[in-house]
């Protein structure tokens, strides 16, 4: 049994998984983050509801990012937290990868786009059937951006970051859905895939995936 955890946006989710099938889930997503609040009472009900225990999972795996720093940092910090107390391994999925693969397409291309604050997002490119083919990068939007993929085929583009792309893309290619996020509900074959390879995370020195520095910005004095 798997536990998911995928907090790199607002939307805090979490689900229990068994040989790469979904057995089920929490998620909330009210325009708020609410990981504090709620992610360590969801990961109780599903294992209450599934009639589980905490030692009945053989691993948990995260959503590393890259997003939002402090949903990152909550949903990575209680997966350490649990793994090194429970002595499973953690495994670790990139969240733009999640995000992707809440979308099936026949041909084009898939294109996750995360908030990074201003004009910017954090962003891939997937093939229909998910295998990257642009390394995962913040870029800084524009008219112009990812015209080399819209010149060929129809782009799917996902996430919150859709909002500020949509305005200035104006490519007959270019296909928007806002309301998608990554979501625990995607992760079951991709934590299980990981799984069986004994593809793990040292959970003493594992880190999310942040791309971007993360800086405090302090108050102004008058």
């Amino acid at each position: 049994m798997l536990l998911n955890i995928e907090t790199a946006t607002k939307n805090c989710s979490v689900s229990l998984s068994k040989n790469g099938v979904l057995l089920s889930f929490k998620e909330l997503n009210t325009g708020n983050y609410t990981h504090a609040e709620m992610l360590h009472p969801f990961i109780k009900q599903l294992l209450d509801e599934a009639n589980i225990g905490f030692n009945d999972l053989s691993a948990i795996a995260v959503g590393k990012g890259p997003g939002s720093f402090t949903g990152l940092r909550i949903g990575v910090s209680a997966a350490k937290g649990l793994c090194f107390a429970l002595n499973i391994p953690l495994i670790a999925i990139d969240s733009l990868s999640i995000l992707a693969h809440t979308k099936q397409i026949d041909k084009g291309f898939i294109i996750p786009l995360l908030d990074a604050r201003r004009m910017e997002v954090y962003t891939s490119v997937y093939s229909p059937n998910f295998v990257q083919i642009a390394p995962i990068e913040a870029v800084i939007l524009n008219e112009n951006s990812f015209a080399n993929y819209l010149d060929q085929a129809p782009v799917f583009f996902l996430g919150d970051g859709v909002e500020k792309f949509k305005p200035i893309c104006k490519h007959p290619n270019a296909i928007f859905e806002i309301d998608a996020f990554p979501s625990a509900t995607q992760m079951a074959n991709l934590s299980y895939l990981k799984y069986k390879k004994n593809d793990i995370e040292d959970v003493a020195y594992f880190e999310p995936f942040y791309l971007k520095d993360f800086f405090i910005l302090k108050a102004k004095t008058i």
